[in-house]
């Protein structure tokens, strides 16, 4: 299973050793907590772009499958993106920042809510939005995952997800040129904080057990969140639609991720003491250390 795993995906060596080391033995651990109760268990996976978070979430859901025959169901906050129209629309009316995905504020978690309830209730006709990174809109509604029978394990992954609202003293100074130039009042900031406070937050109750993978600094986003779109564009090059897609160049993307420091740092900084595993990564991306606490040991 795990070489079958590690070749669908195009992972190497490198990720068999740490699937065996690391990723077994915790999704052995949540087996053991999920109990066939009547509601599903929740796994909230955080980590920011391009830490892992959806490899690991696949994993755990092929391990899980195959080996303690649950039924897993893996989604991403990225999913839930709202359509570009919608982010115009809060741009105009809020700050024009907001017409770029990313921060809390441009997702659709009245959905979020909705589908999370319908798991924990077991309803069997549920509908998951998948969203198209390359046209930076939902998929038709015909593309979307559709959930018919009742489920064991719900996954679900994002950047931003587990993190809490910052401080109104932490928001005072702009984090990086993009708040400084296009920020200036803190309109933007703040208003993200308190969708994060309003609107995020509630949601984590949901979960059961948090797993972080943790980045050594912000500074390996770039580098990490250049490889997938590199990757994208590889997988997309075969397209003749591909010229109508849009893939960012490398200055874009050093200007994207700024959208996304503020809460990745303030993630690395408080999100660990929250979560039951943590995962510590180097540069590299690889596990170079695991943290548990103590009552899920």
């Amino acid at each position: 299973m795990l070489t079958e795993f590690a070749d669908k995906h195009q992972l190497g060596k490198e990720f068999l050793q740490d699937a065996r080391k690391w990723y077994i033995p915790l999704a052995d651990n949540i087996a053991t907590h999920q109990d066939g109760a009547n509601k599903p268990y929740f796994l909230g996976v955080n980590g920011c772009q391009g830490s892992g978070k959806s490899t690991l979430s696949d994993f755990l859901k092929a391990y899980l499958s195959e080996q303690y025959d649950l039924n897993v169901v893996v989604m991403s906050l990225d999913d839930f993106y709202l359509d570009q129209s919608q982010r115009c629309a809060i741009a105009e009316k809020v700050h024009p920042l907001f017409k770029t995905r990313g921060v809390p504020g441009t997702h659709n978690m009245t959905l979020a809510a909705k589908v999370l309830a319908q798991l924990r209730d077991r309803q069997n006709q549920i509908s998951i939005p998948r969203f198209n990174k390359a046209t930076d809109n939902p998929e038709p509604l015909e593309q979307w995952q559709k959930i018919t029978t009742a489920v064991d394990v719900v996954i679900f992954e994002g950047w931003c997800w587990g993190v809490e609202p910052q401080k109104d003293s932490e928001l005072a100074e702009p984090i990086n040129s993009l708040e400084k130039n296009n920020d200036q009042t803190g309109v933007w900031r703040k208003y993200v904080n308190l969708q994060l406070k309003q609107n995020y937050a509630p949601l984590y109750r949901f979960m059961n057990y948090w797993i972080m993978l943790k980045a050594p600094s912000f500074n390996c986003v770039y580098n990490w969140r250049l490889e997938q779109e590199h990757k994208l564009r590889k997988a997309l090059s075969a397209n003749p639609e591909h010229n109508k897609v849009n893939i960012m160049n490398d200055q874009q993307v050093l200007a994207f991720i700024q959208y996304y420091q503020r809460l990745t740092q303030h993630a690395l900084a408080t999100l660990e003491n929250k979560c039951d595993v943590i995962f510590t990564l180097n540069a590299e991306r690889r596990i170079i250390a695991q943290h548990s606490r103590s009552a899920h040991a």
